[in-house]
């Protein structure tokens, strides 16, 4: 087991090294920072000023290294934009990011896990047949096409939710939340629905199909054969071997749901860290990309890892194929 561990974090350390490596590649030709940072009246000394204060007249590979030096110590330089701390901007930013992952995340898997055992369980009746219809919607159409969609009908026709933004936000600490106010409540329902129906729907259609192929095993009909009441059987049994193949697809989904959060949070103006990246592309604010990047790229790691840890945990038939392995 701890042998396991060590070699999923060294395998994660890589990972992360190649992610920097890759998106510090691509900033190289997104284009020139200073271009957006001096006037049109600006001199050629200007620019070998600015770029020797950034470190651009570094080569790549002393500007990768500066870069991971710093960024293991919290510090990811300044923004070229904004002139602050990329560090201190992300800290600000990332409560709406995971304000409305955390909403988001949560819609996915009640709701996915909960449709997918009732289509499951009731696969013949209409209202099973109804949600499987629908959840198409929630697969076929882009996210981006979903949030247009829902603005249209509940905030531009009905008039109920707001179309944009945040609302009111409540300061605790260093922490900002709208759960604590009505329209923070309000405004985050439709970006939620938005980001988390393709996961619930993925989740809803993973669980019924591993679902239905459990109770299909011998051991679930020796069940019924001695009489178990199929609520059990249904909930003790078949569940709890559902759910084993379900976790590492799951995992997957509640890390890209941040990831994914840049679509959501550009349709609604939603004050987030996606938006944040996305605003920084516009003006190559380089050191908010690589920040961003890095940040994503570790918050899906350490998902994954997690996840890899709860796999190996729940399913006995992994240690006792490693531990084979090893004699």
């Amino acid at each position: 087991m701890l042998a396991y561990i060590i070699r999923r974090i060294f395998q994660s350390v890589l990972v992360l090294l190649m992610v920097g490596l890759v998106a510090f590649s691509m900033f190289r030709f997104v284009g020139d920072p200073v271009d957006n940072m001096l006037g049109q009246e600006r001199t050629q000394a200007d620019i070998e000023r600015l770029r020797d204060q950034l470190g651009l007249d570094q080569p790549f590979v002393v500007q990768y290294w500066r870069f991971l030096e710093q960024a293991a110590q919290g510090n990811f330089g300044l923004s070229y934009r904004q002139g602050r701390p990329v560090a201190e901007i992300l800290v600000e930013r990332l409560p709406a990011t995971l304000e409305l992952a955390f909403v988001s995340g949560i819609l996915a898997l009640v709701g996915g896990i909960s449709l997918g055992i009732f289509t499951a369980i009731r696969r013949r009746g209409l209202s099973a047949n109804v949600i499987m219809t629908g959840s198409l919607i929630g697969v076929s159409l882009p996210t981006f096409l979903i949030g247009i969609l829902l603005i249209y009908l509940f905030a531009v026709e009905l008039g109920w939710l707001p179309s944009f933004g945040r609302g009111e936000v409540t300061r605790i600490g260093s922490w900002t939340t709208g759960f604590l106010t009505e329209s923070g409540l309000k405004s985050l329902i439709l970006p939620a629905i938005t980001l988390g129906l393709y996961q619930m729907t993925l989740i809803m259609r993973l669980v019924r199909t591993e679902m239905l192929e459990v109770l299909r095993m011998d051991y679930i009909r020796f069940a019924r054969a001695r009489g178990i009441r199929e609520k059990s059987i249904n909930f003790r049994h078949a569940l709890k071997n559902t759910l084993v193949p379900v976790i590492t697809i799951t995992g997957l989904q509640l890390g890209s749901i941040i990831a994914f959060a840049i679509i959501t949070e550009t349709v609604f103006q939603w004050p987030g860290v996606g938006l944040l990246f996305i605003n920084a592309i516009q003006f190559v604010d380089i050191p908010v990309m690589a920040a961003y990047l890095m940040m994503i790229s570790v918050m899906f790691v350490g998902i994954n890892l997690i996840v890899d840890m709860l796999y190996f945990a729940i399913d006995p038939r992994l240690r006792v194929d490693r531990t084979a392995g090893g004699h």
